[in-house]
């Protein structure tokens, strides 16, 4: 009697591996330090959303603080990564060309990672020594460029001829709000505004509106 021969099965590809401990640890941290503070956000309720004991927090980080500064470096880190494709093209382009790029580029990140911005309001609310440590290692960095593009604008009469510094904070808050209460605007619109065709209109939105602040201050 004629058998036919198995055919061998195919091998399943393995299991993704799960992201390291200390990783959605700091993950789960960046998540609850954004939404609830620092005062708000528990390391019982971080451990329970990493999938963790408790205790791995405090073997993976000598303290509350310690983890929120990992979380904080995370954050700041995912932002460097979103511009260091761009970096190059920045330095190659006309100063209306570059405003373009850097708000695209950043309503972008601010879409896909609210929690950046969260975070950053969360600290403001008071002159602590945490806000201190991210204000000087993180924060001034930042505002010190953005302020060099838009003083270049200005000087190319692209922007109006008001203090750098309150566009610098004009131009986060019109960035970032929107993405920050995502749930308000699909309540009151329907529509969601982290789609990339909404996102891109958003974009191009800021930049038409300062723009034309400066056309109107003529």
């Amino acid at each position: 009697m004629r058998t036919t021969a198995s055919r061998k099965q195919p091998t399943p590809p393995p299991p993704a591996r799960p992201a390291a401990t200390p990783e959605r640890i700091v993950e789960a941290a960046l998540a609850a330090f954004a939404e609830r503070g620092f005062d708000g956000a528990s390391t019982r309720d971080i451990a329970a959303a990493a999938g963790v004991n408790q205790g791995l927090i405090t073997y993976h980080f000598s303290s509350k603080e310690e983890l929120w500064k990992a979380a904080v470096e995370r954050a700041f880190e995912g932002l460097r990564q979103a511009f260091a494709p761009a970096a190059q093209m920045l330095a190659d382009v006309d100063a209306a060309t570059r405003l373009r790029l850097v708000v695209r580029q950043f309503v972008r990140f601010t879409a896909a990672h609210p929690e950046l911005h969260r975070l950053i309001v969360q600290e403001g609310k008071s002159d602590s020594a945490r806000h201190r440590w991210l204000v000087d290692r993180h924060i001034r960095p930042l505002f010190e460029g953005t302020l060099a593009i838009i003083r270049e604008a200005q000087g190319e009469h692209l922007l109006p001829a008001i203090p750098a510094a309150h566009l610098h904070y004009i131009f986060l808050g019109a960035a970032a709000h929107l993405f920050m209460v995502a749930p308000e605007y699909r309540r009151l619109t329907g529509e969601d505004p982290t789609r990339p065709e909404a996102v891109e209109a958003h974009a191009d939105a800021i930049v038409d509106l300062l723009m034309l602040a400066k056309r109107g201050a003529e």
